[in-house]
């Protein structure tokens, strides 16, 4: 099962969301793996921490190196495992992200290596039984790979008006992604992050989206100190604070998507 969690509005919790399921997921004695496509290396960092340049050279390392081979000759390139690291979890691998992502874009995306990253995972089908896809706040190069590449769809939805406005385009440009590239691909769902509910709007925005039939859901993530704590310390909340009550609600959310994928496959 892959995953990509994808949002075009920054902010929402993308991170915070593909990390916490994928250490759940790990946790669980699924072999996870987490592919990081944002420049900013915001998932890398939360998993692995600060980055040695000189022990990881950029174009060799990761989600780089996996697409810097693709331009290069055949005979040198290497299994797509070759670029997966390791992280102090247990069963928990990342294919990190590089600055060198930004430099590579336009090159990759005149050569058409759209499909690259589909065809790379792929080959990992039999290496790991879980896959989370974090994607930059854009529908560039990169996303729109993570979407060709992935079985499922999850959005993150923080709760105020202008997420709403942009969820409609968003789900547009999925659609057509969808008609010119994935047919397969579905959108498992909206996961509604940073709730409130001693606020009113939040309720009233979720309460809109169910009534269009959009499918969110049912558990709801809340905002919370622990999860900035996890960000500073590297550590996703499973690990951090197993007891705390949004750990609880990652919990949830991930036994929802595992009954969903259970219905799928049967």
């Amino acid at each position: 099962m892959k995953r990509v969690v994808f949002n075009q509005k920054g902010g929402v919790g993308k991170t915070s969301i593909a990390c916490n399921l994928a250490a759940i997921s790990a946790a669980m004695g699924y072999r996870t793996l987490v592919v990081d496509l944002d420049v900013q290396g915001n998932t890398t960092d939360y998993l692995v921490g600060d980055i040695d340049a000189d022990a990881f050279p950029a174009e060799a390392q990761g989600v780089a190196g996996l697409y810097r081979q693709t331009v290069g000759s055949r005979k040198m390139r290497k299994n797509p495992d070759s670029f997966v690291w390791e992280t102090p979890y247990e069963h928990l691998f990342l294919l990190p992200s590089s600055p060198v992502l930004s430099e590579m874009e336009k090159e990759l995306e005149s050569r058409y290596k759209i499909y690259k990253l589909r065809d790379a995972l792929q080959k990992l089908n039999d290496e790991y039984d879980r896959v989370y896809i974090d994607t930059p706040p854009s529908f560039n190069f990169y996303s729109k790979s993570a979407l060709i590449a992935a079985d499922t769809v999850l959005i993150p939805f923080d709760c105020d008006s202008f997420a709403r406005q942009s969820l409609y385009s968003l789900l547009d440009n999925i659609g057509e992604l969808q008609e010119d590239h994935n047919p397969e691909l579905e959108v498992e769902g909206i996961i509604i992050n940073q709730f409130n509910s001693q606020a009113r709007l939040p309720g009233e925005l979720v309460a809109e989206l169910e009534t269009e039939g959009l499918p969110v859901f049912k558990t709801y993530l809340n905002s919370s100190v622990k999860m900035k704590e996890s960000h500073r310390d590297h550590r996703p909340l499973i690990d951090l604070a197993p007891s705390h009550k949004l750990t609880g609600q990652f919990l949830d959310l991930h036994t929802e998507l595992e009954k969903a994928a259970a219905r799928a496959a049967a």
